[in-house]
């Protein structure tokens, strides 16, 4: 980081060309120095977690489609009703304790790219499941798969990034029973970072299992987490066969799932952030104990996905109060129990990266870090509740996640962070421009924004009056052509695309 970034040197294009040089090639995952916030005490608390046990208790939770969950279920000791499962209080919760690890390492191709989850670490992975993308170039459109690989690419080229993700788009240019094989390449092959598996079909949490076991080695998988994948439950109070099936694939191979309701307030759980947390946590209990039970020790995140909805037309919300003040009491209730939590990200229900899209993920993301969420999913390119990905979105939400990168480290109390010494030998009224403690800190003493203009009104005339989402247009473009894909050792790419030509062969194109 050259102090020259931000000289008035060289004309337009140099100051352009200066402006989009990266920052750095890799940031780690944060490490959280902040005590994370809490807004329930003790009291508060417990009373939620009693809720929940009377929910797992009283009303159940239904099994469907899946008679071996229910058979492992009853041997453990819960009590099947056809499909409903009722669990004696505090069963889930001695079930997950004794087993779920409290963190655990997730494996990438590359070990400078492993990330912790857990404890006081967060980790940020782009956004998910868009059927839709979104560019100032092309408008709105359908997900390909050259847009698929053009954000695994963007996410590995991203710094403050440290998850290469799942489904950041759905490339619905491959019919739906192949196109997992062309996403976990995509994430194996352009990227270096970890990567979260299939989940739309048992067989295809298998077939991620294969292709992660022709990268790391067959053995490897056994005691090293490399997979995490996302597993929703069917909310109010249902986990259906295809998710307790992809569940089981990844358990059964020692692999990570993230435990998740998926909750609009007032359609899916009662209206209220209480009423919320405690259907939100009897879900994810009893989706963790069915894990456990597959295979002790698979390690397990507990998810919250919770979002408000207009009561006038009945569509989702966010950047509300209530879903932050939801995953403030998740993250502490994740902590009691003793699990790594996933919530939160940069999410918006507007349609375009303008002025609505930067505060609702704004108050979407603060707490995410100041309640000290995990795993963040959706931290980049979520736009219009999810339905689409956007490039120029993409890149402004991943700065701000380079801003959070700083901010958790909290305040400097170093004898270099209390300046003594230049506040000593500063004297009144004078500035500290040219003071050696200005001197021996100005590559680092503050954030450096490659997407935001502080320059002068002119310069910003000069350099073509362009607004946050032009200026991004104009990164995502340069990435994508300055790109270079991480080293793969040739025979691991042979087996992967053998496998891959194998197991499509085998089947029909179809669209379920």
């Amino acid at each position: 980081m050259d102090d020259p970034t931000r000289r008035r040197s060289g004309g337009r294009a140099a100051r352009q060309a200066l402006r989009l040089a990266s920052h750095a090639e890799h940031v780690p995952f944060l490490t959280r120095k902040l005590a994370p916030f809490e807004v329930l005490g003790e009291e508060g608390l417990a009373l939620i977690e009693h809720n929940a046990d009377t929910i797992l208790e009283e009303v159940g939770v239904e099994f469907r489609g899946d008679p071996e969950a229910l058979w492992l279920l009853r041997e453990a000791g819960a009590d099947i009703d056809g499909q409903r499962v009722r669990f004696p209080r505090g069963m889930c919760r001695t079930i997950v304790q004794a087993t779920a690890p409290r963190e655990f390492t997730q494996y990438a191709r590359n070990e400078a790219r492993n990330v912790a989850i857990g404890g006081v670490h967060t980790v940020f992975a782009p956004n998910y499941g868009s059927p839709f993308v979104r560019d100032l170039d092309r408008g709105r459109r359908y997900g390909t798969l050259e847009d698929f690989r053009n954000l695994v690419k963007l996410t590995y080229a991203s710094p403050y990034l440290h998850h290469s993700g799942g489904t950041v788009c759905e490339p619905v240019d491959v019919p739906v029973n192949k196109r997992h094989l062309d996403m976990v390449y995509s994430h194996i092959r352009y990227s270096d970072k970890p990567f979260m598996g299939s989940v739309t079909a048992p067989e295809r949490a298998r077939d991620t299992v294969e292709m992660a076991r022709l990268t790391f080695g067959a053995d490897y998988l056994e005691d090293h987490t490399v997979i995490l994948s996302l597993i929703n439950a069917n909310s109010p109070l249902v986990w259906d066969s295809v998710m307790l099936g992809a569940a089981r694939a990844y358990a059964e191979a020692n692999q990570a799932t993230l435990l998740t309701p998926f909750i609009l307030a007032g359609a899916m759980a009662p209206v209220t952030a209480a009423g919320v947390c405690a259907q939100t946590l009897a879900e994810a209990l009893a989706g963790m104990t069915f894990v456990q039970l597959v295979r002790p020790g698979a390690p397990v995140v507990l998810g919250s996905f919770a979002s408000s909805m207009s009561m006038q037309s009945g569509a989702p919300t966010f950047g509300t109060p209530e879903p932050a003040l939801v995953l403030y009491v998740m993250a502490a209730l994740a902590r009691r129990l003793g699990v790594p939590f996933r919530s939160g990200g940069s999410l918006c229900g507007s349609k375009i990266a303008d002025a609505q899209a930067a505060y609702e993920s704004a108050a979407t993301l603060q707490p995410t870090v100041l309640g000290g969420v995990n795993f963040v999913l959706h931290a980049a390119g979520w736009l219009e509740g999810g339905l689409t990905v956007g490039y120029e979105k993409f890149i402004l939400d991943a700065d701000q996640c380079g801003m959070m990168a700083v901010f958790v480290n909290g305040v400097d109390m170093s004898a270099n962070g209390q300046a003594l010494d230049a506040i000593r030998t500063n004297e009144p009224g004078t500035h500290y421009l040219g003071s050696a403690h200005t001197l021996a800190n100005f590559e680092t003493a503050f954030y450096r924004s490659d997407v935001t203009d502080n320059n002068s009104f002119e310069q910003w005339q000069e350099d073509g009056s362009l607004d946050a989402a032009q200026r991004a247009n104009v990164i995502w473009k340069k990435m994508l052509a300055e790109y270079e894909a991480p080293p793969i050792d040739a025979g691991v790419d042979e087996a992967l695309l053998e496998f891959i030509a194998r197991r499509k062969a085998s089947m029909p194109d179809s669209e379920v």
